[in-house]
């Protein structure tokens, strides 16, 4: 699986601009993928969500990586 650094790369080259760690775990969790446990200990509502304007960028590289099959 591609990491959050894989992926801010990959949107980074093709859409030139860098998306937020928390932005590619708030699409991931939408998306029914697993996301990695960060400073919050996942007992929180997420604090930082993905723009709808910059979701479909993240989710194109997900189908990228072969994260998503749709």
């Amino acid at each position: 699986m591609a990491t959050y650094s894989d992926i801010a790369a990959w949107v980074k080259e093709r859409y030139g601009w860098t998306p937020n760690t928390g932005w590619i775990a708030h699409c991931k969790e939408l998306n029914g993928l697993l996301v990695r446990s960060g400073a919050r200990g996942g007992n929180s509502e997420r604090l930082v969500r993905c723009p709808p304007s910059k979701r479909a960028a993240i989710e194109e590289a997900f189908r990228q990586f072969r994260m998503l099959n749709y």
